[in-house]
């Protein structure tokens, strides 16, 4: 696990301390600018991927029609975000970038259903919402100083017990009351993990500065804020959409 705390703070990174202040304030918001827009550039692919799936009427046909196509479509980004987490030291920034595309597609293809299930008019309104909770758990999570990693391990902890839960309610209590109950702890589970995640890439930043790890660390700081974001989107759709 990163080490949370600041070195500007704590002294106990001396190559960061002999960096002028002004100078790790400006690269920290150059670095920070670089995750953002890659986390908003892949939202925005995904969510174009998923509208032009679903308007080509392939949503239907391919996510609907059974077969393994809509398993692998399914399965294909968990296990790029397993091969850029743990393989990212023998990767290239390129590579890195273009395993982030890559997934950002394939999310696209996978979410096309929602199209299907609730409508644009509660897609729109939940999407507008959680751009707003995201920016301001963000935002929080950049400028407190307060260390939240003691949170991050309860949360951790806790996306792993809405994961079991979910399966359990899927294949043996199918149960109305506990899904809304797995949907609403689950949007409350990823706004932490917004601001908790934030302050880790910011921590990290000091770590990396000046290496060529900080291109590959902004890609996957973005692709940790996009899980966070796309998370906190499913689970409140499925908590206040109105379906067809």
């Amino acid at each position: 696990m990163a080490n949370w705390q600041d070195p500007r703070l704590t002294g106990g990174d001396s190559a960061a301390i002999s960096v002028p202040s002004a100078a790790r304030d400006v690269g920290l918001r150059s670095y920070m600018l670089k995750v953002y827009n890659y986390m908003a550039s892949g939202v925005a692919l995904t969510g174009a991927v998923a509208m032009l799936f679903y308007n080509g009427g392939y949503a239907e046909r391919i996510m609907l029609g059974g077969g393994i196509l809509p398993w692998v479509i399914i399965l294909s980004p968990l296990a790029i975000v397993f091969a850029m987490s743990f393989g990212a030291n023998r990767m290239t920034a390129a590579t890195m970038q273009m395993l982030f595309w890559g997934f950002a597609t394939l999310m696209g293809l996978s979410m096309s259903t929602v199209f299907l299930v609730y409508t644009g008019v509660s897609i729109a309104q939940t999407f507008f919402a959680v751009t707003a909770a995201f920016a301001g758990l963000s935002l929080y999570g950049y400028t407190t100083k307060r260390d939240l990693a003691p949170f991050g391990t309860f949360l951790i902890m806790g996306v792993v017990g809405i994961l079991v839960a979910m399966l359990l309610n899927a294949f043996v209590f199918k149960s109305g009351a506990m899904a809304m109950a797995i949907s609403a702890i689950g949007v409350l589970l990823f706004a932490g993990l917004t601001a908790y995640d934030t302050q880790r890439i910011k921590s990290i930043y000091y770590q990396v500065q000046g290496s060529e790890m900080l291109g590959k660390t902004a890609i996957l700081g973005a692709l940790n804020l996009y899980l966070d974001f796309i998370n906190m989107f499913q689970f409140l759709l499925a908590f206040m959409g109105d379906r067809r």
